[in-house]
Formats: structure tokens, C-alpha cells, sequence
């Protein structure tokens, strides 16, 4: 590598070293938490989102990201800020296909839509703690030196060609759930309640005497007791956490790629995973438009795993591309607005979210999974 190009590195490397900064760390606990508090407080009872009310609440979560934002450029400088304005607009841009794989989930189960909000809090609350252990786990695995970075892009590369596989979001609503890990991995062990009651996700061996005893119950036999059960609600927690847990895999590699600064990346993810329950109500309501943002997800995927081959390359061979902050937002900024700009311009006349609205069998009264006894 010439010398020239490891002052350029060893600069923007010291331009955008913030550690753990006491005060950052403050000011992110803080917003984060208080901005959470504000939104579970909005929705603490169980009723549907609008458009409208969906639309600003997912305004409200970005105006938090960007307040952070203008926080780091003065604290620190732009550099940092488009580091962490990178991030999370890669890791929103990732999360509309884990959020269309959630669509198929609650379809699947017929989850009302009064009850998404509270499965989607929970599911929140869980993202929050995984990606802080794949965050620190994946910036200790950079740091071992560029073959890492060889090994993630080929990950990431990997994830882009999956993506390309799938046909217009025929896979996810053609999916069948009752075979996922983690539906079975619940039923092994806890006795299911094949039906939604409410909002809960276990009801007590009490409560279900007494849900028997109601007529449209009356065909329901159950082959297990126990003291708890666990409801279809909860069954449709446990398969979105595990989902969103294989999706981390792919979106934690992709990120630190943009920064490998802890702090950074992690803000950068949390404020774009806070703010995931808004968008899932506006992208649910404008899926059938924005049929090209998939496909941009995809080119973001090959942008990163390329920017991180590069990068390697650069650091083992002396000859590759180091791709700057500036560069990397301003692409992922054109290739996202080309996504939504290409949806509207060239809109497919088939209606893609229609395959959602006839999921699995399943028991229309209740929106309980397809199996009316429970087996094991």
C-alpha cells in the first residue's frame, strides 16, 4: 500500500474514532429510551393504526435519528455523522424484506390487526438485545484483519443472490409455518391453546376450562395440559424473533461494513429497529406500490459485499478501492430513491400483496393456526 493511502486511511480513521464516549453513549440511552416510552405509552391499548397515524409515527422515529445525527456532527464531525446516517439507512433499507416476512407471518396466523402492534413490541425489544451481541461479536471479528472482511462480503454477497431468488413475495406467502423451528420448538414444550384469546400469549389452565366451555369452542380437544399454554399469538412471537435473528446474520455484516465503530453501528441499527412498528403499518398499506424497493435492497447488498471486498483487497494486496463515508451514503441514499422513484414510474398492473391476503388454512373464527387439537 503506498504511503499516501495509508495517511488517507490512518486520517479518516482518526476522524471517525468516537469509542465510547461517555456522552454519546448518554445522550443515545436517553433519546432512545425516552422516544420508546413515548411510543409504548401512545399504543398501550389494542386498537388499529391508520395510515395517517402510522405515517407519523414513522416520522416522529426519524426526526429522533436525525436529531442524533445533528448531535454527533457537532460533537464530533460530518464524518460521523454520515457514518451513522450509512448505517441506518442500510439498515432501514434491509428491514423491508424482514418486515414483508412479517406480513406473511401474521397473515399466515391471522393475527388481527389490533394485536400486530404488540407482537411487534415485543419482537423490538428482542432485536434490541440481539444486535447488541452480534454488534460487539461482529466489530471483534473485524478487527482480526481484512480475510474477516473477505468471509463477510462473501455472507453478504450470499444473502443479494437469495434475495434475487425470490419471486415477488410468492415464497414468503406461500410458506407454511407450522414447520419453522420454532413453532415446533414451542409445542415440544408447552401445551398449546389452538385459538387467540385477546392479546395474550399465555393463558392459564383455568382460563382454558373456561374457553372450552363457550359453544364455538366446543370441537377443540387437547391432547396436553399443563398450568400454562401458550397461545397462536405467542407462537407467531416466537417464529418473528428467530426470523429476525436469522435476519441479523445478514444486516449486522452489512452495517458494520459502513463503520466498524461499535457506537456507530449500533445507534445506527436501534434507532432504525425502534422505529420498525410505524413502518410496518405504512409499508404493509403500500406494499402493492413500492414493488422495485426489494430489488434495490438487493443492489445494496452486492454495493456492500463489493465494498468490503475491495476494502480487503486494498489492505492485503495494495491495490483495490476504499470506498469513502460520503460515497457510501450518497449510494445507498441514490440506489434506495431509485427503488421507490422506479416503483411509481414502472408499477406492476398485478397487485403483488394479493398472495398475503389468502394465507394457510387456518381457523377463520380465532386466527389460530391450522391444527384444531394439540398435538405435539
Amino acid at each position: 500500500m503506498s504511503t499516501t493511502a495509508l495517511n488517507v486511511e490512518n486520517n479518516t480513521v482518526s476522524n471517525t474514532h468516537i469509542g465510547l464516549e461517555t456522552e454519546t453513549v448518554v445522550i443515545f440511552c436517553v433519546l432512545a429510551v425516552l422516544a420508546f416510552c413515548v411510543d409504548i405509552w401512545a399504543h398501550r391499548s389494542d386498537k388499529p393504526i391508520a395510515l395517517k397515524q402510522a405515517v407519523g409515527w414513522t416520522l416522529f422515529w426519524i426526526s429522533i435519528a436525525m436529531g442524533f445525527a445533528m448531535f454527533l456532527n457537532y460533537h464530533f464531525n460530518s464524518e460521523v455523522a454520515s457514518l451513522f446516517l450509512a448505517g441506518y439507512l442500510f439498515e432501514q433499507a434491509l428491514s423491508v424484506d424482514n418486515l414483508f416476512v412479517m406480513m406473511a407471518i401474521f397473515a399466515w396466523f391471522k393475527v388481527p390487526e389490533i394485536y400486530c402492534h404488540r407482537v411487534l413490541y415485543w419482537g423490538v425489544l428482542g432485536a434490541v438485545v440481539f444486535r447488541l451481541l452480534f454488534v460487539l461479536i461482529g466489530t471483534s471479528l473485524f478487527a482480526l484483519g481484512p480475510i474477516v472482511e473477505f468471509v463477510f462480503a462473501l455472507l453478504v454477497a450470499g444473502s443479494g443472490f437469495m434475495m434475487l431468488k425470490k419471486k415477488d413475495g410468492a415464497e414468503d406467502a406461500n410458506a407454511d409455518f407450522s414447520s419453522h423451528f420454532a413453532y415446533r420448538a414451542v409445542r415440544f414444550f408447552i401445551p398449546v391453546y389452538p385459538r387467540l384469546v385477546g392479546h395474550s400469549f399465555f393463558i392459564t389452565q383455568a382460563h382454558v376450562n373456561e374457553e372450552l366451555k363457550k359453544p364455538e369452542n366446543a370441537g377443540i380437544v387437547l391432547k396436553r395440559h399443563g398450568p400454562w399454554f401458550a397461545t397462536p399469538l405467542f407462537l407467531c412471537l416466537a417464529i418473528i424473533e428467530t426470523t429476525d435473528v436469522m435476519f441479523a446474520f445478514d444486516s449486522v455484516p452489512a452495517v458494520i461494513a459502513v463503520s466498524r465503530e461499535p457506537l456507530i453501528v449500533y445507534s445506527a441499527m436501534i434507532f432504525a429497529v425502534l422505529g420498525l412498528r410505524s413502518m410496518y403499518f405504512v409499508l404493509d398499506a403500500m406494499r402493492q406500490y413500492l414493488i422495485h424497493l426489494e430489488k434495490a435492497v438487493t443492489v445494496l447488498l452486492f454495493f456492500i459485499a463489493f465494498k468490503l471486498a475491495a476494502g480487503a483487497s486494498l489492505h492485503l494486496f495494495g491495490w483495490g478501492i476504499d470506498i469513502s463515508v460520503y460515497t457510501s451514503l450518497a449510494v445507498i441514499a441514490v440506489i434506495l430513491g431509485l427503488g421507490i422513484a422506479a416503483s411509481f414510474v414502472f408499477p406492476n398492473k398485478t397487485n403483488t400483496a394479493s398472495a398475503l391476503s389468502t394465507p394457510a388454512d387456518t381457523d377463520c373464527t380465532t386466527g389460530s393456526a391450522k391444527e384444531p387439537t394439540d398435538k405435539k
